[in-house]
């Protein structure tokens, strides 16, 4: 009874339907239950399908940054009332009403419908459409309650794969399994990334992207067992899926997870935090230097 179940809910967006996303991610959710999901996973800002604004408009903008939605406006609320009816928490992903610029979150409610985790990306996309987005505060953890037992659960979304120090912050915050909603491509060097940051930080990884032809799929989940008793090395990939729709099921063995966890080497087991103070540091220097960063 220790396997938590992650459904990775590959799909299409009808654009910025909202109404159409909300209908069709509710049948996928409702399918992940049947199939013994602990946890309904959406892919990247699933409320208006990943979809930015048209400058050809006038008011494409105003008209973009209308479509953001608050945690207690319908959209976001129907999800929280489906896991309370599902007995499943879910992961639903908006484009989120807030001062200034919207951001891109992630909000997941426990198997009661009670908010558990509220996360906006951190590492936004500058240099295109993600300009229009304001980054995150930070990462955080939530102990999920579910059916399996309480579990520590983190969040990452798309880019913040990229860099190292979100899932290692996770970490170090306790997470045992990170939820990582995407919209792009997830060709080889991508999943090898979530494969790496599983690895190195001896925890459960959880993808889900959308299906082709919006992008390629290929959602993806990784348990960090790389190393069983026996030492032989092991591919801890649990489940990649192909391009098409679907819910795809990841099982996660919690038990084989924190023994695994208690005994081996990588994780914070023997790092030496005193000699990393530049990965503080705001400088950059050539040649990563560019005109549309910030701090």
């Amino acid at each position: 009874m220790s396997t938590l179940n992650v459904a990775l809910l590959q799909m299409t967006a009808c654009g910025h339907d909202q109404e159409a996303n909300r209908s069709k991610g509710e049948a996928f959710c409702r399918r992940a239950k049947q199939m013994g999901a602990d946890i309904a996973l959406f892919p990247e800002m699933w409320n208006i399908g990943y979809s930015f604004p048209d400058k050809s408009l006038p008011d494409g903008v105003e008209r973009w940054v209308a479509q953001a939605v608050s945690a207690e406006d319908g959209f976001v609320r129907s999800f929280r009332e489906l896991a309370a009816e599902l007995s499943m928490a879910i992961g639903v992903t908006y484009l989120e009403k807030w001062p200034g610029r919207p951001r891109n979150t992630l909000a997941l409610f426990d198997r009661r419908g009670a908010p558990a985790l509220t996360y906006a990306k951190v590492h936004t996309c500058e240099w295109d459409a993600e300009a229009a987005l304001k980054p995150g505060d930070g990462f955080h953890t939530c102990t999920l309650d579910t059916a399996q037992g309480p579990v520590q659960v983190g969040a990452m979304i798309c880019y913040d794969r990229e860099q190292p120090e979100s899932a290692r912050v996770l970490m170090l915050q306790g997470a045992e399994i990170i939820l990582v909603p995407n919209a792009c491509e997830l060709e080889p060097n991508r999943v090898a990334q979530l494969m790496t940051r599983a690895y190195e930080n001896m925890l459960g990884v959880a993808t889900t992207n959308y299906a082709a032809p919006q992008e390629n799929g290929h959602s993806v989940a990784f348990d960090g067992i790389a190393f069983p008793h026996n030492h032989n090395t092991r591919d801890h990939l649990i489940i990649e899926a192909g391009e098409a729709e679907g819910v795809y099921l990841a099982p996660f063995d919690l038990a084989a997870m924190r023994e695994y966890r208690g005994r081996e080497v990588w994780g914070d087991t023997y790092r030496r935090p005193r000699h990393y103070g530049l990965l503080t540091s705001n400088e950059v220097h050539e040649p990563f230097v560019r005109g549309d960063a910030t701090r």
